[in-house]
């Protein structure tokens, strides 16, 4: 006898059928790839690059033709579920990931790694979304915190153990096997989703009265802007007609896609939902949210490879302390939303992961991987607690039939975040580093003798390794400089931390003062 998938009002306290776990379980996993996919190669650019014979410029376009793609398949696909139905969209887009992560591996040069990586990005950006949506349809109301605690792990635990794998995966094997890594899970995502859910007629008809002026400008506003964020550090920003080129496209397109949604009668993204204050806020919520996880996972491995000089292992240690104590309480999470109001534990999420940038505010060149474990356990207590109930907080409001157009804004919210953080942090370590750099020259002459002495002493340390007087100055000259840049960045670094913990504390107040 078939299962009945959309589990009605009378219903709601039945047991789940096994078949909807297996089928939930299925989008899980496929989230937990497509998420995974986005921080893996971070680790593992520099032998890319070197296998493709690549520039560093190209070599960032494998993670920005991914996050593109991703970023406009996301709202496209509550439209595209509903006119092909979960089961098929599902299957087929998981095909889709597993054929571009093998070509991934097969590509002979540089266009042909960003064009499948965009393939890669343009799938797994529906794996996401729709992953969310299955918790709500194929749960009843008592079992949803389970459920979004298992899509928190996926959201969460993926991207801090990414660049670890990533890093473990080509040091010991080769960066081919960063791509194959996904093609085992994929057979068993479409062996799950095509035996827990039943086949949905297709809706042809919605397809050709499409919002195809919402697609196109959704498309270009959003990617232009993603690409913006991306490079416009790279690029120096505002001083590259490239980035202005993209910033008008985007912004005039973002116009229009707003004001064409706002008037569609089916509109491809119902933003709409965004008049319930309660929803809006979360939206908000969900941006800090993408600003603190991605920005974390960014900042963390560029200062411990940079100040610290760790490879890849090393990083990976330090950052399993973020990634797996998170296992241990995400089930206790569900449990405390039936004690707690949802609000209050939000709340305590936020603030825990404020605190834990906030501890890192402070570093200076003896602030290793050691000194960092206290703040990853801190931001490995709070990430949970603004997962789960900040999900139950976003939706309490919102129809079930309006689920797939909130898991779209909840998830373009928080990658938006995510780029968002990231370009911030990249432009703010730049121009903080110089202007501590420029600092610490100048109060040079109020610390002469200690500055010559140092000098003194690193001339001599050279002359004793064989380097004539000459030489051991200039050498000595050069580490005193060398020292000085070390110095600018560990503190343009604990900038950017103070930036984060303002975020995160804005955060916590804005959901504490959300009306019940």
């Amino acid at each position: 006898m078939a299962h009945t998938q959309a589990l009605s009002a009378d219903n709601e306290q039945q047991a789940v059928p096994t078949r909807n776990w297996i089928a939930l379980f299925g989008g899980l996993i496929g989230a937990f790839m497509a998420i995974l996919d986005i921080q893996i190669t971070n680790s593992s650019l520099k032998d890319i690059q070197g296998a493709l014979s690549a520039t560093l410029d190209e070599s960032s376009w494998i993670s920005t033709s991914y996050l593109v793609a991703e970023m406009i398949a996301i709202p496209l696909s509550g439209w595209l579920s509903k006119a092909l139905g979960k089961r098929r969209y599902l299957t087929w887009t998981t095909a889709i990931f597993t054929l571009s992560s093998l070509l991934c591996s097969l590509s002979w040069n540089m266009t042909s790694m960003i064009v499948f990586r965009a393939m890669q990005g343009f799938s797994g950006g529906a794996l996401i979304p729709l992953a969310f949506s299955l918790v709500v349809q194929l749960l009843p109301l008592n079992k949803r915190a389970v459920g979004m605690a298992l899509f928190g792990v996926t959201a969460t635990f993926a991207p801090s153990i990414g660049p670890t794998f990533g890093g473990w995966l080509t040091e010991n094997l080769s960066w081919h096997y960063i791509f194959y890594i996904n093609i085992p899970p994929a057979f068993l995502v479409i062996a799950m989703i095509r035996y827990g859910l039943d086949d949905e007629p297709l809706e042809l008809a919605s397809l050709k009265k499409a919002d195809w002026f919402g697609i196109a400008t959704m498309a270009l506003g959003l990617g232009c802007l993603e690409v913006v964020l991306e490079e416009g550090n790279r690029e120096e920003w505002f001083s590259s007609s490239f980035i202005i080129t993209l910033s008008i496209i985007s912004a005039v397109s973002l116009i229009y896609f707003i004001i064409n949604e706002l008037q569609h009668k089916k509109p491809l993204v119902n933003l709409r939902l965004l008049r319930d204050g309660q929803f809006a806020m979360s939206c908000f919520a969900y941006l800090i949210l993408g600003m603190a996880l991605l920005g974390s996972i960014y900042v963390l491995p560029l200062y411990l490879t940079q100040i610290q000089q760790y490879n890849a292992m090393e990083i990976g240690e330090v950052l399993m302390w973020m990634g797996f104590p998170q296992l241990l309480i995400f089930p206790l999470v569900p449990k405390l939303t039936q004690i707690i109001k949802p609000k209050y534990l939000v709340t305590f999420g936020f603030a825990m992961f404020g605190l834990s940038c906030y501890v890192n505010t402070h570093m200076t060149v003896d602030f290793g991987g050691q000194q960092l474990i206290l703040s990853m356990l801190l931001r490995a207590i709070g990430s949970p607690f603004i997962m789960v109930p900040l999900s139950l907080v976003a939706l309490k409001n919102i129809a079930k039939h309006d689920t797939p157009d909130a898991s779209t804004l909840t998830n373009v919210m928080r990658n938006l975040g995510g780029a968002f953080s990231i370009a911030v942090i990249a432009t703010l370590l730049d121009n903080k580093a110089r202007e501590h750099l420029a600092y610490i020259k100048e109060s040079l002459p109020t610390v002469s003798q200690l500055g010559w002495q140092t000098l003194q002493l690193q001339q001599s340390y050279f002359i004793q390794s064989g380097s004539d007087a000459a030489t051991a100055l200039q050498q000595a000259q050069a580490s005193l400089v060398a020292t000085m840049q070390r110095d600018a960045a560990i503190m343009a670094y604990n900038d950017v931390f103070i930036m984060m913990t303002g975020f995160l504390a804005l955060a916590a107040v804005l959901i504490l003062t959300m009306r019940d």
